[in-house]
């Protein structure tokens, strides 16, 4: 495909006269409007005004320019169709072969402008240009990168023509890059109309690709990682790294359960997460202490796992660290000694996150399944106000604090979850089990086989969900547990606050559930 007519119309001025004027010396006629008519007219290029290529005059304050049937009817023909060349010739058009537009920054304006400022901003004329261009695309060709001018011009250099197999990897960017924009603009007004809240009839996602992966959960698996750009909260994504291997897909995924739950303690706390369930949370004014006390809950599972940590990283806790190997390391700074001790262990990834303070707003989580996907309000909810003592015995002070502790852990545990813990440390944790009396299990053999002189006697009991039966309180009672703390809501919770009574356990029912699948 040769070219001999390009319309150029873009708000990014970026690269746009060198390549204009590569196209000007090629002797390809050079149609524009507004600003960038201006701009190349200021460095001496020849350019045609689209006014004076349709005979209509921009108008509205330019949201009328290029809407209309000379321009689109010029970059639409379909050159092999006799009937469409007849109909252009009648009609004066002259055939347009070359299509470089980008469009208003609306992604850029929507966070810190109002809604005239946004709607401004929603471009009209380019979209619908670059959708006839990629629909023609056998014909014309469609840049909407600014990075594609230098091959644009080489390829014109050397072959005179674009290549049908440039067009369509032009064509397909168009399509993306579009796709992408109305998405945007979608999202943004759903919010300002207020309708964000309920569940749209369609689902449209926008993510930009940020890195591709070596591979997913197993090696044989593809992945990559695609990041929201309208994110600006703290996130394992946005991290510094500061050092070690590119971040697998495994690891992202325990590093953003890490951060998360180490982000639910005000108190100096160090969070170690293992195949995406947390073996080790404690807390302490000594933030080396926090950590060996958070790693002594299952010494075994802290190998190969994820540490988050949020306070400062010194030299003394880095070299704590490096005795057990570790995948990451995550804080919200690190010492220079720190990095230094770091540096004997090349391949430890260390993720800088300054921001640990900020709590995440509302957002959506999705999940695929085959054929669909999952769309759900995040669990962002702790606790209501509304929790209820519904034992006889009320807990002491040390025991509220216990379960209180617990429940923050029990969140981002695996359904069904268990976790015994004290005012300031787990003690036991045991994930996805199918039956909630063998979480209990669970989590009290992993206390009894690694937490040395420590045993469960007067620790609090969380379970992510209610007891079905009153199994687990029978079982809880002989391990000593004093304190439970769970939703409530089973039909046999008469049966299960009777058997708190009986073992004279106090109870506190949260009405909140944390499922975690």
């Amino acid at each position: 495909m040769s070219v001999k007519r390009a319309l150029i119309s873009v708000f990014d001025k970026k690269g746009i006269v060198e390549f204009a004027k590569s196209l000007s010396d090629l002797n390809i006629e050079i149609i524009s409007s507004g600003g960038t008519a201006k701009l190349l007219k200021s460095e001496q290029i020849k350019v045609t005004d689209v006014s004076t290529f349709t005979g209509f005059p921009e108008m509205m304050d330019g949201r009328v320019k290029t809407l209309h049937p000379k321009v689109h009817g010029a970059i639409l023909a379909d050159r092999s169709k006799k009937t469409h060349l007849e109909q252009a010739k009648k009609q004066g058009i002259e055939l347009i072969d070359l299509v470089v537009v980008n469009l208003y920054p609306f992604e850029q304006v929507i966070n810190n402008s109002n809604l005239e400022t946004a709607i401004e901003n929603i471009d009209i004329g380019g979209p619908a240009l670059l959708r006839s261009a990629a629909k023609n695309y056998k014909d014309v060709a469609c840049v909407v990168n600014p990075a594609r001018y230098p091959d644009i011009i080489n390829e014109l250099k050397n072959n005179k023509k674009i290549s049908e197999k440039t067009r369509e990897t032009l064509a397909l960017e168009v399509w993306e890059h579009v796709a992408h924009y109305d998405v945007i603009i979608e999202t943004y007004f759903r919010k300002v109309f207020k309708k964000d809240k309920k569940p749209p009839e369609y689902l449209n996602l926008t993510f930009k690709k940020w890195q591709d992966l070596r591979y997913g959960e197993n090696p044989h698996q593809g992945a990559a990682i695609y990041i929201d750009t309208n994110f600006n909260g703290p996130s394992v994504l946005n991290a510094k790294q500061l050092q070690g291997k590119h971040l697998s897909y495994n690891n992202i995924q325990d590093a953003a359960s890490a951060f998360e739950l180490v982000k639910e303690f005000d108190e100096p706390t160090a969070v170690i997460v293992k195949h995406n369930n947390p073996s080790g949370v404690a807390s302490s004014h000594d933030i080396v202490e926090a950590y060996k006390l958070a790693r002594s809950v299952d010494p075994e599972a802290a190998f190969g796992g994820v540490v988050a940590i949020n306070q400062p990283v010194s030299g003394d806790l880095a070299k704590e660290i490096i005795s057990v190997f570790v995948e990451i390391v995550l804080a919200p700074s690190f010492s220079e000694a720190a990095k230094d001790v770091f540096k004997v262990r090349r391949n430890l990834r260390l993720l800088e996150i300054i921001d640990f303070k900020t709590k995440r707003a509302p957002y959506k989580e999705y999940k695929t399944v085959a054929g669909g996907l999952l769309a759900q309000d995040a669990d962002t909810l702790l606790l209501e106000k509304g929790m209820r003592f519904i034992t006889k015995r009320k807990p002491t002070r040390e025991e509220m604090q216990a379960m209180l502790y617990a429940w923050k852990i029990a969140k981002y545990v695996k359904s069904n979850a268990i976790v015994y813990a004290r005012p300031n440390r787990a003690v036991g944790i045991g994930a996805g089990q199918m039956k909630r009396v063998d979480a209990a299990k669970l989590a009290a053999m992993i206390a009894r086989d690694y937490s040395g002189e420590i045993s469960l006697r007067g620790c609090a009991m969380a379970s992510d969900a209610f007891f079905p039966f009153r199994d687990g309180i029978d079982y809880a009672a002989k391990l000593g547990i004093t304190a439970i703390i769970q939703p409530g809501g089973s039909l046999k919770d008469e049966e299960v606050i009777k058997a708190a009574d009986e073992h004279n356990i106090a109870m506190i029912f949260t009405g909140v559930r944390h499922f975690r699948h």
